[in-house]
């Protein structure tokens, strides 16, 4: 798998593990990772994995700085397309 990959699970990872991250957030979060350890064409995981993140950060439940760190994650993701 890419390091670049790698980097952005790692991240997803952190997100995950955060207390302030609602469950349903966390939910969509571990279905990313699971996306982007599969044998799908990059692309196809990329795009996928950017709607999720659209989706999740325009969730009102989500605080400010996850946000923040939403976008970081979906700005890694652009530069793997």
């Amino acid at each position: 798998m890419r390091m670049e990959v790698e980097e952005v699970i790692d991240a997803l990872n952190e997100l995950g593990e955060d207390s302030s991250v609602p469950k349903n957030v966390k939910r969509k979060i571990s279905e990313m990772i699971n996306n982007l350890k599969s044998d799908k064409d990059l692309s196809l995981k990329v795009n996928k994995s950017l709607s999720d993140l659209d989706d999740i950060s325009n969730d009102v439940n989500i605080p400010t700085f996850v946000r923040t760190q939403i976008w970081g994650v979906a700005s890694m993701l652009e530069k793997l397309e």
